[in-house]
């Protein structure tokens, strides 16, 4: 063989690495099997998830071309009879009644306001960048504000509570309900947790006897008993009642998990503390309270998102929230009987604002345990 034919012959080609998946092609990956193995990793789970997706073929379709192709979406209340569909053009008339209530439609503009400055502040306190005590102030000065605004001042004449409802009542209720109830809950909870035996008792027992009561039992007694018990003359306006049995009711399952918070602190923690000379207030304002609630905080947005929701329950003292005045907007001779959309819409309104609240307490977890590592 000659050596250009040696020459010439061909070499073997390396074959190419394997290539590696980038982490988010692995994260992906991760995923796709985690969420395999949860709808067929069992023939139990593969059967709930063949049953729900034949539910779902069934009802969906119907669904669909009544929410979306043969509705209504504006004209008078005689082309939605004659549809097939959704009245959609129903809560085009009366959104803003349905959001707004009794206030008048011409200062209307102050229940928006004090709306967006409720969902502001909300939204401003779920950074982490805002968790410092300024926005304690912010908070103050934002809630005076939206008072100031739903009673009409200062450049109008006053509107009774009673003319408050809609949409800026279940946040009003909610955002004092839990502001009211925090400094309540952690003394309750200190005292859960006290030494002194008398204090304990009376901790325990308030607890105990709020939680076994429903919210609307208390609403009862806040708006029918209180009154009897106050002096001839003196009366106290039914919002206020209705809010200060929230608090009051919402203190008692919010010490519940600032006590679990407390007891998850290790006692080093507490003698270090001691170590340090610092009192007992001292460690629980510097050391002990920052770490338990730091713990609880995703609990704490639970509760958040079942009182915002309990807060229909004050329907039964007389005040309307956003799924009553829907329920009453349906009342209307023009367009009587459109309840499913009513509700539907309500529905949404409530859906949106717990599923943006939920997913917040999975994105704050999961950050509290990456500060954690």
């Amino acid at each position: 063989m000659t050596d250009h034919a040696l020459t010439s012959a061909p070499h073997p080609v390396a074959p190419f690495p394997p290539t590696q998946p980038t982490p988010r092609q692995r994260l992906a990956l991760s995923h796709a099997r985690a969420l395999w193995g949860a709808l067929f990793g069992t023939p139990v789970n593969a059967a709930i998830t063949l049953a729900c997706v034949a539910v779902l073929a069934v009802s969906l379709p119907p669904l669909v071309r009544w929410a979306l192709v043969d509705a209504v979406w504006s004209g008078p209340a005689e082309r939605c009879a004659d549809g097939g569909g959704a009245c959609w053009a129903f809560i085009g008339e009366k959104l803003r009644y349905i959001l707004f209530g009794f206030y008048d439609q011409d200062r209307q503009w102050r229940p928006l306001a004090a709306t967006l400055i409720l969902l502001g502040l909300a939204g401003m306190s779920a950074a982490p960048l805002f968790w410092r005590r300024a926005t304690l102030g912010v908070w103050l000065v934002g809630l005076a504000v939206a008072l100031l605004l739903l009673c009409g001042l200062p450049d109008g004449p006053p509107v009774p509570t009673e003319r408050w409802s809609g949409l800026p009542i279940n946040l009003l209720l909610t955002t004092i309900g839990m502001i009211g109830a925090f400094p309540v809950a952690v003394l309750l909870a200190l005292a859960r947790r006290s030494r002194m035996g008398g204090l304990r008792s009376l901790a325990v027992l308030f607890i105990e006897v709020t939680r076994g009561v429903p919210l609307i039992a208390v609403l009862y007694v806040a708006t029918l008993l209180v009154p009897l018990m106050l002096p001839s003359g003196l009366t106290i306006d039914k919002l206020l009642r209705a809010q200060v049995a929230i608090i009051l009711f919402v203190s008692a399952y919010l010490a519940e998990i600032i006590r679990a918070g407390l007891q998850a602190i290790p006692d080093g923690q507490y003698e270090a503390a001691r170590a340090l000379g610092l009192t007992y207030w001292g460690t629980m304002r510097l050391v002990i309270l920052p770490q338990a609630l730091r713990t609880v905080i995703p609990s704490i947005v639970n509760l958040t998102i079942g009182l915002f929701q309990d807060t229909t329950l004050i329907v039964a003292i007389g005040l309307f929230d956003v799924l009553n005045t829907a329920r009453n907007a349906a009342k209307d001779p023009a367009w009587l009987g459109f309840y499913t959309e009513a509700f539907g819409f309500a529905a949404l309104i409530y859906l949106t604002v717990c599923v943006l609240a939920s997913r917040y307490s999975l994105w704050l977890e999961a950050r509290l345990r990456r500060v954690e590592r």
